[in-house]
């Protein structure tokens, strides 16, 4: 019955994955911007509310173990980011091999992703420094979380202000297909585009939310810790609506949408949710945790390198799975 749960939820979730992306298309189409805030602004922020969800729920929950709320949340926050710069973009890449072979190139459009980037490693560099400040010292945490904040916003900024340029230079968000509702009649407008997009995310957020559920079910004869059961089996759930997103985008083409909807999602999850984890939780080294920050900076470093060259082919972003196989390896013995 769990796996059948499981099956139709992920079924859900595939949907409105697809039913999201085509509106969310349609929508840059109309506001006439690029790829990249399309993919790392819009597309980001809206597939990451499940995995905001898990953690924000887990820490305010007045009900269960306090202690265990708090590894789950901390776990969801951490795991997210790792999960996104690891098997994310492990599968991205495999679902175009048969396309494009190990040899094939990826071609994102790449001062916006290296923005993306940018912001993330630094902002995960201050979350690893965060662990180890003492919990007396509360205005420097605090201090720390509100420039993880602020530096959202500033990276808000940048990248819309970086749109028109963009798109003058031949990077403009266009639909590969027609509108799902136009489909059946309804006209191409702002208003059917937001009733689509809320129609496609409410659905994302259901199917996740679902899919969470299903996981921790199929994981509880485990035995594995709180901790370590957030960061490694609830993002298989949480990120899929950007596994799924990606998948769709670099199968038609869309490199810089592909690339910019997982790392627009990991300077979303890189910068205000570790600031909410800072703020509301021990947030204090343990063995999981640091290895966690470590492998996921190394792989964001190895995939900015290969952006910086301009030279991504589908085999380098094995590398990044080899990550996820050996942060699977250390958490586990």
């Amino acid at each position: 019955m769990i796996f059948l749960k499981l099956s139709f939820m992920l079924l859900v979730i595939l949907v409105s994955a697809e039913i999201f992306t085509n509106a969310l298309e349609h929508l840059g189409e109309k506001l006439k911007i690029s790829e990249g805030v399309t993919g790392s602004v819009f597309a980001a922020i809206g597939t990451a509310l499940p995995e905001t969800l898990v953690p924000l729920l887990a820490l305010l929950s007045p009900h269960g173990d306090i202690e265990t709320n708090h590894q789950v949340g901390v776990g969801a926050i951490l795991g997210a980011p790792l999960m996104l710069s690891t098997l994310t973009m492990f599968i991205m890449a495999a679902s175009v091999i048969g396309h494009r072979g190990f040899e094939g190139h990826l071609k994102p459009e790449k001062t916006g992703l290296i923005r993306d980037l940018n912001f993330f490693i630094i902002s995960f560099v201050f979350a690893g420094i965060a662990l180890f400040i003492p919990h007396t010292s509360e205005l420097t945490r605090g201090l720390i979380a509100f420039l993880m904040v602020f530096s959202y916003f500033i990276y808000i900024l940048m990248t819309i202000r970086a749109s028109k340029k963009l798109v003058s230079d031949g990077h403009a968000t266009e639909a590969s297909s027609p509108m799902f509702m136009e489909r059946i009649g309804c006209p191409n407008n702002f208003l059917v585009i937001a009733i689509q997009l809320f129609v496609g995310l409410a659905l994302l957020i259901f199917g996740a939310k679902g899919f969470i559920y299903g996981v921790e079910e199929a994981s509880s004869v485990l035995g594995i810790s709180a901790l370590i059961l957030s960061m490694l089996i609830i993002p298989i759930a949480t990120e899929l609506p950007e596994k799924v997103n990606s998948i769709f985008w670099i199968r038609k083409g869309k490199d810089t949408l592909a690339f910019g909807n997982i790392t627009g999602a990991m300077v979303f999850q890189g910068t205000l949710l570790p600031a909410i984890g800072i703020l509301l939780t021990p947030w204090e080294p343990r063995q999981e945790v640091y290895l966690c920050i470590l492998i996921t900076l190394i792989s964001s470093l190895w995939i900015r390198a290969l952006i910086q060259k301009s030279n991504i082919k589908v085999w380098h972003l094995g590398i990044n799975g080899i990550f996820y196989s050996l942060y699977l390896y250390f958490a586990l013995h």
